[in-house]
Parts: C-alpha cells; sequence; structure tokens
C-alpha cells in the first residue's frame, strides 16, 4: 500500500515540489472515498477541504430551483476539486457529486491556508498551482454556457 507521502508527490498538482513542502501539506491531508452519487460538497457550505483525485470522477454542478443540475466540468484522476478554500468566505460556489466510486486526498484548507501564511514560498507555490485550476473552471463554465444558450 501506497503512503500518502507517496501519493501526494505522484500527483500532478505536488509535481516537483521540495520533499520540505510536501511534509507539510501531509499535515494536512487524509485519504477520503466517495460512494457513486455521494456529494463531495454543496455549493454555500463552507470551503474546509479541496481534494486530489486518485481515482474515479467527480461532476461540477450547478443547479437552480426548479431545474435538473446543470454539470459544467467532470475531473478525474489527477486533477483537482474545489479552489473556493482560496477565496473568502470560503463557501462552495457549486455542488460536486461522485460520478463513480472516487477515491481521492482531502486536504485541510483551514490547516493549509495557515501553513501557507507562515511559509511564503509554499503559499506562492500553492497559488501557481491553483491559478490554472481557476482559469479551467472558468472556461468550461463559460463553454457550458455557450452551449446552453447557444441552441435557440
Amino acid at each position: 500500500m501506497k503512503t500518502l507521502d507517496l501519493l501526494l508527490g505522484e500527483h500532478p498538482l505536488f509535481a516537483g515540489f521540495e520533499p520540505a513542502h510536501l511534509a507539510i501539506i501531509r499535515g494536512c491531508a487524509r485519504l477520503r472515498r466517495f460512494a457513486t452519487g455521494q456529494y463531495v460538497f454543496r455549493e454555500g457550505e463552507p470551503a474546509d477541504e479541496f481534494f486530489v483525485v486518485r481515482h474515479g470522477r467527480i461532476a461540477l454542478e450547478i443547479a437552480a430551483p426548479g431545474h435538473r443540475p446543470v454539470v459544467f466540468e467532470t475531473s478525474g484522476a489527477g486533477e483537482v476539486v474545489g479552489a473556493s478554500w482560496l477565496i473568502p468566505p470560503y463557501r462552495w460556489m457549486s455542488d460536486a457529486r461522485a460520478m463513480e466510486p472516487t477515491g481521492a486526498i482531502g486536504i485541510d484548507a483551514a490547516c493549509l491556508r495557515e501553513k501557507c501564511e507562515r511559509d511564503h514560498d509554499l503559499g506562492y507555490l500553492m497559488m501557481k498551482r491553483f491559478l490554472p485550476v481557476l482559469a479551467e473552471r472558468l472556461h468550461a463554465t463559460r463553454l457550458q454556457i455557450l452551449d446552453v444558450y447557444g441552441k435557440r
């Protein structure tokens, strides 16, 4: 069985991190499992954890009252779910649901934010890694809107 150190080090989000930074992150991490259909998080709830997906798939959804949820992105192995932990007031801006049995590493957001405040090099690395995640989510949402509203 692989250790949490090895699993973190193998994940693309942390590729190239120094062992000292991986050890700091490990102190905030735990293994998580989600069953098919299980919510990983819900819009409006505290964004107190983010997830690096090891296997399975997680759908990011936006729901409107009286309508079915719209999936605007699906994340799988090697990807990251949840960037709201970086942005005050630290609340989820969408729902996330496991589309199949999913294994992930959950990173305690408050723990990591505090460690990034103390170690600005680590904080800078995390911001550099999460900025592309945010940009990808924005692009995916834009494409979803074009798809929905472009079919008139």
